[in-house]
């Protein structure tokens, strides 16, 4: 057969199916084969590719013969292989070079933990076998934060100060020790190491150790060398770190890949057909091009260009949400005109920054277990996969959304691939799924016999819980970046995208819904019209002005030039080249960076303010903005590519016509809201264009099943289905009983409230404090004071604001009015400490309050006798800063900046110390507070718009029994199991010698408890003394720790236990205590000291390890001297223990430099700090062996070494210095904490002096602090047997890892990791 024009391929391999694109001139074809069937051939993409060369050419072509390719112009591949090693670590052997110091930095990364209420702490592990530390260092001898902006740029000589890549100024403090790294990395090879990652501490700007190391390898033979300024020349160590060694671990697996597929194809194939694959960006390259980093979202990407080609129209410019729902994942992103990137995502459980589409899994997808817990229908996010898969598959397994599909008739069996059983050829077991529903609907009936559900109704209540679920996610990716959701269209594909796209639809309020006819194999289209692209990018470091603007636009065009000769040696065509210009930007002293396409009037700083305003509701005309990045994306083809025809231009051409539902081809019983519906079924292929099938109907063609809900309808166009959905303006729902799908919804809204309060608070407030290190938590409450839902931002606030916000309402009773807003931050009143302002604002409905929503958030200024109002000495409450009882910050609406100045600057000084040292960060962050409030209550007004006051309050009230009932159902479980041990008894000590001591009484009859603090020391003449409502936090991370389940964090959960808290106590003490280490060091005690009588697990490190340093501030005459502070908390060793979840028995060891119990910090990168501040890091490493031994062992501590470049005022807080953390059942004690101060006395002689656990220093210009961290405690005895212990596995429990998480996961990250 003579084929007159070139063929195309394009192939995406997935998990379980690869997806086949071809096309032959205008003629299109798609198929699906297996990726993995060794008994017929050994590659799918090879087998795709003969079976579209057999089919064009009309001849036979044996299977393992070399495959002319003459007749194909390209082929273009998506693949998992790169990201399949990453999740199921089998990459290949990699060594890390690093500089020395920073062997650990990696395991370590940014010390804060996954998840906020996992006792065992499970992190990814590192992912190179050796690490060698290399005797180099550099560092900058100019700060950012130096108030008198000196540069450092009359050092420069050229010998030990030098220019880096950005011409900032760099010191070399140690060149690079060429001669023993070559001996250490023959040792490499010696042990069949090949691959390489060297990452250095600045090495993305001074690059000169960098390549003299990469030299040395190359000269020695290594096969692969990833440079970290080469893989990704951006600041930040860590992420940087982390993707050099994906690079390294991940590109020689990838070549391994790629020559094998070639070896499949005749030789010469490069004369006459180009191989290019589809990268993480969405771009594709040549063959050569493609490498470790640039694969780990191939096929996901194919989906999003897919989608944005085919769904997209920039004429109507209507945005799209992307929704891609598979077997066992399901990922969302967004496409406005232009790709949406994320430049630091977490894929496959590893932080790495690099630039990828913007693409976040947000549930687990078809595969989503089903189960029914404390009254509650829960979805995922565990996964049944594809092995057993869900119960319909034939193998035993659970009872999943694909299940709950079948049951109730959206996927019909005698249509779905006939692959399942014994002998893989009979249809799915709805059998099965209908047995196990029933079972389910017995058990769930059991706790509501008044009104019972049938089985179809409990699987439809999954339905609309997972639905919820789904929603949820892809609302917070728009809104977090300033978009309303309902202003989308919703582009769903996948395999199971059609099933559930109007349900989703409609809970998002979005009208229309538009499906390609090949949306089941969309990232292969995808990837069949994507361009090449190749991506250039260089630091910079320059205050945005005219001038530096053309100075960085003539750097890009020498960019553009490497660029655009990139892709014309890869085969594009010179008209096909288009180069995109970005600047990366943000304001100086803020992490925040935000990436500025070229505008056609070059006003970067234009777009920049608006893009700022939209995201984070704010600006700054005051503040520079800085450029740190530019970078160039080129997109070009080796042919001029066809595009896709708009759907809308398609929808207005067709003649509409409304189609009979009694001419389907067949009519079913499917289940809705209604019940069951005669539902008609049709076959795309037959249906002509311009058909309107009304709802309820099934729309079903040779891959995916359309459901058409009844108030829906499809438009059937030549390349699409749109679906128009009614979105409806009320919800009915019965207060007459508990319906558990509306209680699971109910739950999923308040909380999703909350999370939306701490966005907005996040966006617009300026403080580093809490726009990046995130210390603030948002919440609502009841008309009453009690908790309803509660953001799980910090773990020390968790359930403390209910007291503080009792007090108000107790206090202000009628005299509150709408309008009103009040302000509180005593702790004698229900505050932590003074920095933790709280803004507590009244939710009135129908001239009453039914809610009351409150933001409580870190201020890192508010006065006090020292720079961050945290003196280590302070006595009274009143030398640590603004202390407010209770303030109408706004009156009728009216913002009171008169009393603003009383409360923080007049009064202070009436105690003898400084107001606040910044008051400018404190209105712009009460501000925040407000504005995160009025949040949650427009979001409220829109719940009782929706379903009604009654509806809403029922529920909240409802919600509230359901976390009653987990730790109801907790406590009468462990009090059966240690009846013996009854009552519990613990007691922990303070390093000044006061004690913290419980003793807990469980009834094993109701689940209630007496937690009794009784004989714990008095009030501390130090700041250790911690407040009451800190106790009560204390307690609700205890039992949301000890629960492990996903319940709803509010009054509930504290409504079976009564507190006994003695007056005037460490933990409960007089109104003129100081208090400020009592939130992050007696907060730490309180919980070891809880766990310690529960005896699950040993002690944690138990510290905050808290460090502060800065200058400025009053001086003598009471001038206000400009200055810079900085904060930090050290990690440290965790617990060890056994946890019993699901049947099964395990035991964890602690795990090593994290972060623990009730703080959750992220520390400063090395980089950044280096940057901004004057000193230099001398090591951040694992504490060897401080870990207590045990039958498992306690995690080790950390060590942290810091010197100082200029005088700085320090202020140290920590414990565990004196008493050890304990180790239980026979384990043994994690080693103490211990700080030093090195004092510089000249000549490079360092004289080291122990200090305590509370220290205010006067540093010196080269002076050293050195903070070593505690281990945790080990747990049982070394000799311990598994059958003494009664374990039943050996391996740690594993969390759901999406694939990736670009902004969601930024945003999740975020907010578990604050103090």
């Amino acid at each position: 057969m003579t084929v007159p024009q070139k063929i195309t391929i394009a192939i995406d391999r997935g998990g379980t199916f690869s997806d086949v694109a071809y096309s032959v001139g205008d003629k299109e074809e798609v198929f699906k084969l297996l990726s993995v069937d060794p008994l017929n051939y050994k590659d799918a993409n090879i087998e795709g590719i003969r079976r579209v060369l057999e089919k064009v050419h009309g001849v036979k072509i044996p299977r393992d013969t070399p495959l002319d390719t003459s007749s194909i112009s390209c082929i273009r591949l998506g693949t998992t292989v790169a990201t399949n090693a990453l999740l199921e670590r089998k990459g290949a052997p990699c060594a890390l070079i690093t500089t020395k110091g920073f062997k650990d930095l990696l395991h370590i990364g940014d010390q804060s933990r996954p998840e906020l209420f996992a006792l065992n702490i499970v992190k990814p592990g590192v992912l190179f076998q050796e690490v060698v530390e290399v005797d180099e260092r550099v560092t900058m001898p100019a700060f950012l934060a130096d108030p008198t902006g000196y540069d450092a740029q009359d050092l420069v000589d050229g010998d030990r100060y030098v220019y880096g890549e950005t011409k900032e100024v760099f010191e070399i403090l140690q060149p690079l020790d060429t001669v023993q790294l070559e001996k250490d990395l023959i040792k490499l090879k010696d042990k069949n190491i090949d691959s390489l990652a060297i990452v250095f501490i600045h090495g993305f700007n001074f690059q000169r150790h960098e390549k003299q190391a990469g030299e040395i390898a190359k000269k020695l033979g290594f096969k692969n060398i990833s440079l970290s300024h080469e893989v990704l020349p951006v600041l930040k160590a860590v992420t940087r770190g982390q993707s050099t060694v994906v690079d390294a671990y991940l590109t020689p697996i990838l070549r391994e890949y790629v020559d094998n597929f070639l070896s499949g194809l005749a030789p010469d194939f490069e004369k006459h057909t180009r191989i290019e694959f589809m990268q993480s960006d969405g771009g594709l390259c040549s063959w050569r091009k493609f490498t470790g980093l640039k694969s780990l979202l191939s096929g996901p990407a194919g989906g999003v260009v897919g989608e944005a080609l085919t769904c997209y129209d920039d004429k109507v410019k209507i945005p799209i949400i992307g929704c891609d729902v598979g077997g066992t994942s399901s990922d969302c992103s967004r496409f406005a005109g232009e790709y949406e990137f994320s430049f630091e995502s977490i894929t496959a459980g590893i932080k790495i920054a690099a630039p990828q589409l913007d693409i976040n899994t947000v549930a687990a997808g078809g595969g989503s277990i089903l189960s029914y817990q404390n009254g509650v229908f829960k979805v995922g996010p565990e996964s049944a996969g594809a092995h057993p898969g869900p119960a319909c598959y034939r193998k035993g397994g659970p009872l999943t959304v694909t299940d709950a599909n079948v049951f109730v008739g959206r996927i019909l069996p005698e249509y779905f691939p006939k692959i399942f059983g014994p002998t893989e050829d009979q249809p799915l077991d709805y059998g099965i799924t209908k047995e196990k529903f029933e079972a389910l609907a017995r058990i769930i009936n059991l706790d509501t016999p008044d009104h019972p559900k049938t089985a179809e109704e409990i699987a439809l209540g999954f339905l609309t819980v997972a639905n919820y679920q789904m929603a949820r996610p892809i609302r917070d990716l728009t809104e977090s970046k300033g978009h309303d959701v309902r202003k989308h269209a919703l582009a769903a594909f996948g395999g199971a995208g059609g099933q559930l796209a109007t349900s989703i639809a409609k809970i998002l309020k979005i009208k229309k819904v538009i499906i390609h006819r090949y949306s089941s194999i969309l990232s292969s289209y995808g990837i069949s019209v994507a361009d090449l692209v190749d991506e250039q990018q260089e630091p910079v470091s320059l205050v945005y002005s005219l001038k530096s603007r053309d100075t960085l636009l003539e750097e890009c065009q020498r960019l553009i030039k490497k660029s655009q000769k990139n892709l014309l040696d890869q085969g594009a065509k010179q008209e096909t080249l288009k180069s995109l210009v970005y600047f990366n930007m943000g304001y100086k002293g803020s992490d925040t960076r935000i990436m500025i396409s070229k505008p056609e009037d070059l006003d970067f700083l234009g777009v920049f303010y608006g893009a700022h305003e939209r995201e984070f509701a704010f600006n700054d005309d005051q503040k520079d903005v800085l450029v740190t990045d530019i970078r160039v994306r080129t997109i070009g083809n080796a042919s001029e590519a066809v595009r896709p025809t708009s759907p809308y231009e398609a929808y207005e051409a067709c003649t509409k016509n409304i189609i009979d539902p009694s001419i389907s081809d067949k009519r079913v019983p499917v289940y809705f809201d209604q019940g069951y519906l005669e539902t008609a079924v049709f076959f795309l292929k037959k249906l002509p264009v311009g058909s309107i099938v009304k709802g309820p109907a099934i729309i079903l063609d040779d891959t995916q099943t359309l459901v058409i809900t009844p108030d829906s309808s499809a438009t059937v166009l030549p390349s699409h289905v749109f679906i128009d959905v009614e979105v409806e303006a009320k919800s009915s729902v019965s207060v007459n009983y508990v319906d558990p799908v509306q209680l699971s919804i109910f739950a999923n809204r308040f909380m999703s409230i909350a999370d939306d309060m701490s966005r907005t608070l996040q966006k617009i407030s300026v403080s580093a404090n809490i726009k990046e290190r995130m210390d603030y938590s948002c919440a609502l409450f009841d008309n009453k004071g009690n908790l309803c839902a509660n953001a799980p931002n910090v773990p020390v606030h968790l359930g403390s604001m209910s007291a503080a916000i009792k007090y108000q309402l107790d206090l202000w009773g009628e005299n509150l009015k709408e309008g009103d807003i009040l302000c509180t931050n005593s702790p004698s009143v229900g505050g932590t400490h003074l920095p933790d302002i709280t803004i507590v604002s009244p939710v009135f409905h129908q001239g009453k309050i039914q809610f009351v929503v409150a933001a409580r958030a870190h201020h890192s200024e508010i006065g006090g006798s020292a720079p961050g109002s945290s003196s280590s000495y302070a006595r009274e409450i009143f030398e640590e800063g603004v202390n407010i009882e209770s303030w109408k910050v706004v009156d009728n609406g009216k913002f009171d900046y008169e009393g603003l100045h009383n409360h923080f600057v007049e009064i202070p000084k009436t105690h003898g110390v400084s107001g606040t040292r910044n008051i400018e960060d404190n209105i712009s962050d009460l501000k925040a507070q407000i504005a995160s409030n009025q949040r949650g209550i427009n979001l409220l007004k829109e719940l009782f718009a929706e379903y009604g006051s009654d509806t809403v309050l029922f529920y909240m009230r409802n919600v509230k029994r359901t976390a009653e009932l987990a730790v109801r159902d907790f406590l009468k479980q462990y009090s059966a199991d240690n009846i013996h041990r009854l009552p519990l008894c613990a007691e922990d000590f303070m390093d000044d010698g006061t004690k913290v001591q419980v003793k807990i009484d469980i009834s094993q009859d109701d689940g209630s408890a007496v937690i009794d603090f009784t004989g714990t020391s008095p009030e501390s003449y130090s700041n250790l003394n911690a407040p009451r409502s800190i106790t009560y936090s204390a307690v609700i991370y205890v039992l949301r720790c000890l629960v492990d389940m996903d319940i709803p964090l509010n009054q509930g959960c504290l409504d079976p236990v009564d507190i006994i808290i003695p007056e005037n106590s460490l933990i409960n003490p007089s109104a003129y205590a100081a208090v400020c280490a009592g939130n992050g060091m007696t907060s730490q005690r309180i919980t070891d000291c809880l766990f310690k009588a529960f005896g699950i697990t040993s002690a944690t490190g138990g510290c905050m390890n808290g460090l502060n340093f800065g200058t400025g501030g009053e001086n003598a005459k009471g001038e206000m001297v400009k200055g810079f502070g900085y904060t930090e908390t050290i990690g440290q060793g965790n617990c060890a223990g056994i946890i019993e979840k699901d049947g099964e028995r395990y035991g964890f060891d602690g795990f090593s430099g994290t972060q623990t119990n009730m703080t959750n910090t992220k520390i400063t990168d090395p980089e950044v700090l280096e940057l901004r501040y004057p000193c230099l890091l001398l090591q951040y490493c694992i504490r060897t062996d401080s870990g207590g031994k045990g039958k498992f062992n306690g995690g080790n501590g950390l060590i942290r070494e810091v010197q100082f470049n200029s005088p700085v005022h320090l202020s140290l807080v920590t414990q565990r210095r004196v008493f050890s953390p304990w180790g239980v059942h026979g384990g043994e004690e994690g080693k103490k904490g211990e700080n030093f101060l090195g004092r510089n006395r000249g000549n490079g002689k360092i004289q080291w002096i122990q200090l305590p656990s509370l220290a205010e220093i006067e540093m010196r210009t080269g002076d050293i602090l050195k903070v070593a961290t505690p281990g945790g405690g080990g747990f049982g005895k070394v000799t311990d047997t598994d059958e003494f212990w009664r374990l039943t596995k050996p391996s740690q429990r594993q969390s759901f890892v999406p694939i990736s998480s670009g902004t969601l996961g930024n945003l999740q990250d975020a907010a578990n990791a604050s103090q």
